[in-house]
């Protein structure tokens, strides 16, 4: 038998089987008349289209008056007969009306009727059921009453594009454009559209304008958007609950949800960053990050000088979530170009941020700000001691001096306070081992007489268990006795000599 086919396509939308839709969707009767003709196997004899949609007087399925059998077959064996009309087929289908040409040769299966053929894959026989039951309905119905789901508009899009039917293949595209995706079904549309919108085919041809709006929410984003969006989200990441006006209080979600985009946007996946920080971004960040800084600086400050609050934990939560939000920021640091900056702040300040934790109205409480301080701490000791911000030498070691001590003695607590449930946050294992490693690197890159002076004081620290500063104490022992035959200098006999002095 010599028929008229129009080859098969992948597709992976698994969509319900045919007699479901028929059942469902399709009112299926048998045409009787007085004499009624001889079915074919497969033959489906009159749909209707739903009741709300116009028809044509001639319906899909009605044998008596049809003159052409559009045969959708698949490679699995079905095979299913339609009786159609050529006139509603070429009018609004491309495929159709270049088959039922007077060019075209077609075969006349029963009753001097043409037959068409079109070869489908399973999972898509439905969505060409649909697209046939379309041709004979009112395309000017409301979109949203054609289509019951994304799955099911894109399938009919591809089945229209197929076939040339512009007018179908326009109101799939409006209905996607329109309604919302789920992550799945937004795959397949990525999957999907591209093909078709760079496709040369003449039965293609003008549908890439029409599909393209689909993508519009998939576009890239020009760089002032996206600008807009990032300083947008940084504000959010670090307002204040006490600071909001138009919230009664900031919804912490809504506030980690900010944190963790900004950190997204900024990342370096798969994908290349989604901004990369000019000069005039790194100006509003700093300014923005400087007004952080200084409020915790300030309100540490006002702690100490004025008089106890009554209420000392709303003065903790206050000056708490100003840290949290400068702990948040110093990630934010490296990757915008701002690391160096704030380090030297940071270095600066020391003197004033441990006085003030280690006053007699803060000596024993804070703790929770003060983890988040040794946490701020680690990042600028990791900077400074693995050569990422330079320092001098002097700023170095004060650096040392005066967070080393403070270190050592705030580990113990909170490690006794997290024990007893009394805070909610530890030093972990990965902070103190990058607190430990940055303090060894940074203790060997000091001149050998600070080197001399830091580690005797680590020595008799009853906690000299945390940080560990034993390699860099090896270090110093054979620096320091091969010192002078390394830079070949001459030893007097009696320079060896140690004069005694008592050990305290």
């Amino acid at each position: 038998m010599a028929t008229v086919s129009v080859g098969a396509y992948e597709s992976n939308i698994n969509q319900a089987s045919l007699p479901e839709i028929l059942a469902d969707s399709l009112r299926c009767t048998l045409q009787h008349t007085s004499n009624p003709l001889p079915m074919a196997k497969g033959e489906i004899t009159e749909v209707e289209p739903p009741s709300n949609v116009f028809s044509y007087s001639c319906k899909l399925g009605e044998r008596a008056t049809s003159d052409v059998i559009v045969r959708l077959r698949t490679v699995h064996g079905r095979d299913d007969w339609f009786y159609s009309h050529s006139e509603i087929l070429c009018a609004k289908s491309k495929y159709f009306a270049v088959r039922l040409s007077d060019d075209w040769p077609t075969y006349h299966l029963l009753d001097s009727r043409n037959c068409v053929e079109v070869i489908c894959i399973e999972s898509d026989i439905d969505h060409h059921v649909n697209l046939l039951r379309m041709l004979y309905s009112n395309l000017e119905e409301p979109v949203g009453d054609m289509w019951h789901s994304v799955k099911n508009a894109l399938g009919m899009l591809k089945v229209a594009t197929k076939l040339g039917c512009d007018a179908i293949a326009s109101k799939c595209a409006l209905y996607l454009e329109a309604v919302p995706w789920e992550e799945s079904e937004e795959e397949e549309i990525l999957k999907a559209l591209p093909a078709i919108m760079s496709s040369t085919h003449k039965l293609v041809a003008g549908l890439g304008a029409k599909v393209e709006p689909i993508l519009a929410r998939l576009q890239p984003v020009d760089t002032a958007s996206i600008r807009n969006v990032f300083l947008s989200a940084v504000h959010m990441a670090t307002l204040s609950e006490s600071g909001s006006n138009n919230l009664e209080k900031l919804p912490s979600d809504l506030k980690v949800a900010a944190q963790e985009q900004v950190e997204y946007m900024l990342e370096e996946d798969d994908d290349a960053p989604l901004l990369i920080a000019d000069d005039n971004l790194k100006a509003e960040l700093k300014k923005h990050f400087l007004k952080l800084y200084g409020e915790f600086k300030d309100g540490l400050s006002a702690l100490v000088t004025n008089s106890i609050p009554e209420n000392l934990e709303v003065a903790e939560k206050a000056i708490l979530e100003k840290i949290s939000d400068l702990v948040w920021a110093w990630r934010m640091l490296p990757q915008v170009g701002l690391i160096s900056d704030f380090v030297e702040l940071w270095v600066e300040a020391s003197s004033d941020v441990t006085l003030a934790l280690n006053s007699d109205k803060l000596r024993d409480a804070f703790w929770n700000t003060k983890l988040h301080v040794v946490e701020i701490t680690a990042t600028v000791l990791k900077a400074v001691g693995y050569g990422n911000v330079i320092l001098t030498a002097n700023k170095r070691t004060q650096l040392v001096k005066v967070w080393l001590p403070f270190i050592c003695e705030t580990k113990p607590i909170l490690d006794t306070l997290f024990a007893g449930e009394k805070i909610a946050m530890e030093m972990d294992m990965d902070l103190c081992q990058s607190i430990e490693n940055a303090l060894v690197s940074l203790v060997l890159s000091l001149p050998s007489v600070d080197q001399a002076e830091i580690l005797a004081d680590w020595l008799r620290w009853d906690h000299a268990r945390f940080p560990d500063l034993s390699e860099a104490f090896e270090v110093w022992c054979f620096r320091t006795k091969a010192a002078k035959r390394r830079l070949s200098i001459e030893t007097p006999k009696s320079a060896n000599a140690i004069s005694s002095g008592g050990i305290s």
